[in-house]
């Protein structure tokens, strides 16, 4: 069996791959492929992994990265929210136009294909209740966000008709998260508590007080893949469960951990 992620180069897709190779997962594969806009490289060195270029807005992207070997595939690569706000049509291109063009590529050669896709709380917006349960409506109010629920809605029924067997993963914020900050809106989240601990200044630029769901990289990425298996073939509606290891905190708090406890304040001073 072959097993595909794509976002292969990234922070998740690297994670993942390694908990694939070291076995971490019960899932018994021949080859793994890390598909990206840029080469990606092997977590580890094993044969069974191939790295390939590939730019999932061209046409044929998905034609030629699915075959009828491929019995997983973890759609990770995504243009974040920032980024796919400020470019609409780079957004559209990659967001929903690729991951509609793999739906299709797996709905010919390989419908048995698990088909994974990591989407976000960017699908809700506005006022919300108090609970958000399976039967809260998706309100996104980004194009980020749209683009997230129109593909939620999309594997929905590509599964629906047996096309392929679809889950949808609502991801928290991973923080902290090594490196550069990139274009996501939440990644303020990681570098309030990065950038302190290097020195350097970081801005909260959301209210203390707002809730932020969290995980940690290794608890975050250990949940693209259940350890035990579960077969959803036919089932619409199931109960969303967090993870071990997930955290809902308020900002100032998680900016107080990289001062000892100490709760930032408005002006760099203030530290």
């Amino acid at each position: 069996m072959k097993i595909i992620i794509t976002g292969g180069a990234g922070f998740l897709g690297q994670r993942l791959a390694t908990a694939l190779l070291q076995g971490q997962h019960t899932l018994s594969f021949d080859q793994l492929i890390l598909a990206d806009i840029h080469l990606p490289c092997s977590p580890l060195d094993d044969p069974r992994v191939s790295c390939v270029a590939l730019d999932l807005s061209q046409p044929q992207a998905a034609e030629a990265l699915i075959d009828a070997e491929c019995g997983v595939l973890f759609h990770l690569a995504a243009i974040v929210s920032s980024h796919a706000e400020s470019d609409f049509d780079l957004g559209m291109q990659v967001n929903f136009d690729a991951t509609r063009q793999l739906l299709e590529a797996a709905r010919r050669k390989a419908p048995a294909m698990k088909f994974i896709f990591t989407s976000s709380l960017a699908v809700f917006g506005g006022q919300l209740p108090a609970l958000i349960d399976d039967g809260c409506a998706v309100t996104p109010q980004s194009s980020y966000g749209t683009q997230k629920a129109m593909c939620e809605l999309l594997i929905n029924d590509y599964a629906r008709k047996g096309f392929v067997d679809g889950r949808v993963l609502r991801l928290p914020t991973i923080s902290v998260r090594p490196g550069k900050p990139n274009q996501a809106a939440s990644s303020f989240a990681s570098g309030i508590i990065r950038e302190p601990l290097h020195g350097e200044p970081a801005v909260c630029p959301v209210s203390p007080d707002l809730a932020l769901w969290l995980s940690s990289p290794a608890s975050g990425g250990a949940q693209l893949y259940p350890r035990r298996h579960v077969a959803c073939r036919g089932v619409r509606h199931c109960a969303h469960r967090q993870p071990a290891g997930h955290q809902r905190a308020r900002a100032a708090d998680a900016g107080c951990a990289a001062r000892g406890g100490r709760r930032a304040g408005q002006r760099p001073g203030a530290l």
